[in-house]
Order: structure tokens, then C-alpha cells, then sequence
């Protein structure tokens, strides 16, 4: 019962990641390649604002050490009741999918060509996801003059 649940879970989630926007302060040039992380809420286990503050500043800290252009998005869903604060950042997409298990994320985004793809990262055994190319990225994007505020 409890796998039969897990993997219900999974798949809502799958979905729910398929269907997430971004928004961004500036527009970005569709000739970059980048990915879009988080370090919210990992394994899709929902946590406290103050522990998703810790996790993005560990994220963040992380994100610098490659010394590569980056800057904050927020992903959100089309009705913006969930957020996730996350990170664009100008790596391969390998690189981008180590960091993703380190911070224990389900999958990231990799934006290649002006397309966007979801990788998956960590699924339990049986529970895998493949590598899915959603669309084109410049419509899940929305323009805001500043990122909303995560009580932090």
C-alpha cells in the first residue's frame, strides 16, 4: 500500500513539474544554455520557510563556487499557489543534475536551444522518470519587476 501511494505521489509530482512557469527579474538570451535548480523542499517533502532558507543558502554558496554567471528565478505553478525559489545558472547539464541529487531535488530544469527539459534526478528504484523535453521556454517565463518574498 504504502509503495502503490509513493508512486501515485511520484507521478503527481512528474506532472506537476511539467507543468511549472518561471519568473525572472530580466530576460535572458535564448542562446544560453542553463539549468534551474532549487534546494526547496528536497524529495518533494514539504519544509518549513526557515529550512528551505538554510538549503537555498547552501544552494547558493555552491552555485558560486563554479565562478559562472547565475541569478535567482522563482518556479511556480500556473495559479502561483506553490513557489519554489530556485537558481539559473550557466552549467552543463551533468553538472547540473550532481547538484540536484546533492540537494536531493526530484528533477531540474535544462534550458538548451530555447528549449525547455525536465532531468530527472532522484527517484526511488522503480519509480524512474525519463529525461522529457516540455516546449519551448520563453512562454513559461513571466517578467516581474522583483521576486516575490518567501518570509525570509
Amino acid at each position: 500500500m504504502i509503495d502503490s501511494n509513493k508512486r501515485l505521489l511520484n507521478k503527481r509530482l512528474w506532472q506537476h513539474y511539467q507543468q511549472t512557469e518561471f519568473l525572472f527579474t530580466q530576460t535572458l538570451s535564448s542562446q544560453l544554455s542553463f539549468a534551474i535548480i532549487t534546494a526547496h523542499n528536497p524529495r518533494g517533502q514539504i519544509l518549513t520557510s526557515c529550512q528551505n532558507r538554510l538549503l537555498d543558502r547552501q544552494l547558493q554558496n555552491a552555485i558560486e563556487q563554479f565562478r559562472l554567471p547565475y541569478r535567482a528565478v522563482v518556479g511556480t505553478s500556473a495559479d502561483q499557489s506553490h513557489m519554489e525559489k530556485s537558481w539559473a545558472v550557466a552549467i552543463d547539464k551533468l553538472t547540473a543534475i550532481h547538484l540536484g541529487m546533492k540537494f536531493k531535488q526530484n528533477a531540474i530544469y535544462f534550458i538548451e536551444n530555447g528549449q525547455l527539459h525536465l532531468v530527472p534526478c532522484l527517484f526511488e528504484v522503480g519509480q524512474q522518470h525519463e529525461e522529457i523535453t516540455i516546449g519551448e521556454f520563453s512562454p513559461r517565463v513571466k517578467l516581474v519587476s522583483e521576486l516575490p518574498d518567501f518570509d525570509y
